[in-house]
């Protein structure tokens, strides 16, 4: 509910603040008063574009700032995804400056437009003739039927299993795709696979192998190698013949000479150690001519593999095999996972058909009652001869369903009801509208609405009994009427009256004032006659409010 209005600097508005209570309040006054500039500042809350020509000192900023109660409204998850301050008494503001710009704030954080426009759409709404266009909406108008048959909660149940199909629907295309892809690629895969498995990566050790192939290559030279290496250390007079009789040299009891005798010893030690490794390197066996070649060409074929991949280690060619054997086993198992994906979509598809079918037959069932309800309250705004038709038929599957829908109405008796856009003129529109209007406040709790002289172009009962319609909604909804209606005006719960005057130094402002009282017999009774009040236009406005 709209609490509070604060308008700064805005066109002929200086500086207005206001206040409103629940139900029905009218607003009357002059044509070119400034009614619409009051409407021009509420659209800055709901998000429009700003016109920076509105600013009426460009030394200002111009300033529009609401407070909304918006307990019981289920708005908290919004406050939280937006990173905003719940409160039950939330500020709205926005400012505009001369230099073009504009800045919004909820709860005094400031916020993106599109956020801005999120709340405020869901807190008020701003209806004119124009906004009537909504009833040639084909999504709109199902909308509307839903909520004024209390099909919302089936219908939402219909949208989500009909989202979650859709969506396992186009997971499954994507994954069909997916697999047209490996497929073309598999031949390929499984050559690439079928020359690593060649290679035994899980059990050959290839830096072992190069080593035995690079001995295997040069086995001779190595046991020549080894062989002169075992007779020049024990051949007859050899090395370590040598040392043997190096180490019984007499020492004198010289320190240095017995120390270095010492050390000879032990050369000589190890000296035999290498011998007797030389020795048993001559008579290593080697590999036969076959099996070196085996083993040649498994390491040419590692290598060419390394190459080939752009790789340097054997542990990155495991890697490279693990995954190529995930990808042909994954086309190999492909038709037994799409089997079961399609077998779930096909659910999916069958429960909403379930659900659709319910729904349609449910809209079948309860839209001549609400056909009859609606004409009824035509009736009372003479349009007696009216007939709406809810239209169902068959539609492709959506959110909404399997329905498609057209609202067929005639105004005049003897005419057949044809589509809406093309039967109905303004003020009929303007009309049915404002039923539905009243029908939804009693289903929904709606949010604040403004309706904007949607009582143009009718007069005398009509507008009387638009009045009273007025009143009987303002019993479940804050409810704001710009109207030039006595009728109307007459039945509102409070009354604004929007003014212009001049001030002292020649400028021309916009101001609102609260009547009560006398004031408010006055201004009905000079909607009813003019500016030339007399006591019959008293009278006359009395007892037109109190009826």
């Amino acid at each position: 509910m709209l609490k509070r209005l604060a308008v700064q600097n805005f066109a002929l508005i200086e500086n207005v603040e206001l206040t409103f209570d629940k139900g029905f309040t009218v607003l009357t006054g002059e044509t070119g008063s400034g009614k619409s500039i009051l409407l021009g500042a509420l659209r800055l809350i709901l998000g429009e574009r700003a016109d920076y020509a509105v600013i009426r000192d460009a030394e200002k900023k111009t300033v529009v700032e609401t407070t909304f109660l918006v307990n019981g409204l289920d708005l908290a998850d919004f406050f939280e995804a937006n990173d905003l301050d719940y409160a039950d008494e939330t500020i709205i503001r926005r400012e505009i400056h001369a230099q073009g710009k504009s800045r919004s704030f909820i709860n005094d954080t400031p916020v993106q437009l599109s956020v801005l426009k999120e709340l405020t759409a869901q807190l008020i709404h701003i209806h004119s003739q124009h906004h009537t266009l909504n009833l040639k909406d084909k999504s709109f108008q199902l909308a509307l039927l839903d909520t004024l048959i209390d099909a919302d909660s089936l219908r939402r149940k219909v949208g989500e299993i009909y989202s979650e199909w859709k969506q396992k629907e186009k997971v499954l295309q994507f994954y069909k795709e997916e697999i047209a892809r490996a497929l073309w690629e598999k031949d390929f895969n499984q050559f690439q696979l079928n020359e690593l498995r060649q290679l035994e990566l899980h059990v050959n050790d290839f830096v072992k192998l190069e080593e035995e192939v690079n001995r295997g290559e040069q086995s001779e030279e190595i046991k020549m190698s080894y062989g002169k290496l075992f007779a020049t250390l024990q051949e007859e007079g050899g090395i370590i013949d040598q040392l043997t009789g190096l180490a019984k040299l007499p020492t004198f009891g010289d320190t240095t000479l017995d120390e270095l005798v010492n050390r000879l010893a032990s050369v000589r030690i190890e000296l035999q150690d290498i011998s007797s490794v030389a020795e048993d390197g001559m008579e290593v066996e080697t590999s036969s001519p076959e099996e070196l070649q085996r083993k040649s060409d498994l390491l040419d074929a590692y290598n060419s593999a390394l190459r080939k991949h752009g790789l340097f280690l054997q542990e990155e060619l495991i890697q490279l095999q693990e995954k190529l054997e995930d990808s042909v086993s994954n086309v190999e198992n492909a038709d037994a996972e799409v089997a079961q994906r399609e077998k779930e979509v096909k659910a999916l598809e069958k429960s909403f058909l379930e659900l659709a079918r319910e729904l349609s037959k449910y809209r079948e069932e309860k839209t001549a009652a609400l056909e009859a309800e609606i004409c009824s309250y035509l009736t009372e705004v003479k349009l007696a001869d009216a007939i709406i038709r809810f239209d169902l038929f068959d539609a492709p599957a959506s959110k909404t369903g399997t329905d498609g829908i057209a609202i067929l109405f005639s105004a005049n008796k003897g005419m057949a009801p044809q589509p809406i856009e093309k039967s109905a003129s303004g003020g009929e529109l303007s009309r049915l509208m404002l039923v539905l209007q009243h029908l939804l406040s009693k289903k929904q709790q709606l949010p604040t609405v403004i309706f904007d002289e949607i009582d143009t172009g009718v007069s005398g009962e009509v507008a009387q009994r638009i009045g009273a319609l007025l009143q009987n909604m303002g019993k479940n909804m804050q409810l704001l009427a710009i109207t030039h209606l006595p009728q109307v005006a007459g039945k509102g719960k409070d009354h604004l009256k929007v003014i212009k005057r001049s001030t002292d130094n020649g400028k021309t402002i916009t101001e609102l004032i609260y009547l009560s009282g006398e004031e408010r017999v006055e201004e009905v009774a000079r909607l009813m006659s003019g500016s030339q009040i007399n006591d019959a236009a008293l009278e006359n406005a009395k007892n037109l409010m109190n009826e």
